[in-house]
């Protein structure tokens, strides 16, 4: 997924904006898993998209790891088949003196 947001420590990044990709892997049970019949039996990843775009092009956050934890948090409460997920959000404009194609946090969780 590609979104245009305003994330970063500097000002300039949270007034200008820039490109993050951003996946998802979404962990279900494998048990109901074997029974789906139908979109409603499963996760609708048209809504979990809606999910992480609202994330990630209305909010603001200075961390990475805060929006990963923001998306984490709100798809595992949104969605109840859900059981985990893994996120990965790639920054690939990135304001350093360095020599980057770019920067990336990923991280999972399970629920309890």
């Amino acid at each position: 997924m590609i979104f245009y947001g305003f994330h970063g420590i500097y000002p300039e990044e949270r007034k200008l904006g820039q490109r993050f990709n951003v996946s998802l892997s979404i962990y279900t049970d494998d048990v109901l898993d074997q029974k789906i019949k139908d979109l409603k039996d499963t996760v609708d990843y048209t809504k979990i998209y809606d999910e992480v775009k609202q994330i990630m092009e209305i909010q603001q956050f200075q961390l990475l790891e805060d929006c990963a934890n923001t998306i984490i948090e709100s798809i595992l409460k949104k969605f109840p088949l859900v059981i985990g997920l893994k996120v990965i959000i790639e920054k690939p404009g990135v304001p350093m003196n360095a020599t980057l194609s770019s920067v990336a946090v990923e991280m999972e969780r399970i629920k309890n």
